[in-house]
């Protein structure tokens, strides 16, 4: 595989974007590459709650349609254990309040978390809009790379934690100026800086897999 040189990246996302969760395989063999050239850019889209019941069947018809495009798969345990659930809650923020305290750790933990958190979700049907669960793959995350971290004590950071909150709202901020500076909108959107420029990623190589992305992005290297 032909290396991507010193190309630094944004990644732009959500943690609740079902088309992130596509994604997921390329970002994955992007951040083995790319290591701390990869920034984690979080949008906010889906950080406002609101009722898992209202957006419930259109995400369902919107997985099943990722599923079938890119073979990522989505549990019947995630259907009826997140999407079904009385009285669920669709809320980003205690994942992302999660992965901005991971990368005050250790930067490549953010998108190891952002993967194990999708997992936990789409597959294991876990509800990754509660703070408990969110923090539990956050301490399974941090431990794989030698970091204690109270699953407890964590859950109660991403409830109440002011100083964390206002650092991811900070975050968020960044991302929503570089999206407008760049003229993109929508998430995931993957952006390489080569050459000096800001190359948006097409979409077809973001979604078809790891080997596919790292192709497209050794070519742009070679051609900048």
């Amino acid at each position: 595989m032909t290396g991507i040189g010193d190309m630094q990246f944004r990644y732009f996302f959500d943690p609740l974007c079902g088309w992130c969760y596509a994604s997921a395989p390329a970002l994955a063999a992007l951040a083995e590459q790319a290591g701390d050239r990869l920034d984690m850019m979080p949008s906010g889209l889906f950080a406002a709650p609101r009722p898992t019941a209202s957006i419930a069947d259109h995400a369902w018809h919107n997985d099943q349609r990722i599923a079938s495009m890119t073979g990522q798969p989505f549990s019947e345990a995630y259907h009826q254990r997140v999407l079904q659930a009385p009285g669920g809650v669709f809320d980003s923020s205690a994942l992302t309040h999660a992965l901005v305290a991971l990368g005050e750790w250790q930067h490549g933990l953010e998108p190891r978390f952002l993967h194990q958190a999708q997992i936990a979700r789409y597959v294991g049907g876990e509800d990754t809009s509660d703070a408990m669960v969110v923090a539990r793959v956050a301490a399974s995350v941090a431990g794989q790379a030698g970091i204690a971290l109270d699953a407890a004590a964590l859950a109660d950071r991403l409830r109440d934690d002011a100083d964390l909150h206002a650092r991811t709202d900070a975050r968020i901020d960044e991302t929503q100026r570089a999206m407008a500076a760049l003229r993109i909108s929508g998430v995931p959107q993957l952006v390489a800086i080569v050459g000096g420029r800001h190359v948006i990623v097409r979409g077809d190589d973001l979604y078809a897999g790891g080997d596919r992305l790292l192709t497209a992005l050794a070519a742009l290297d070679r051609a900048a």
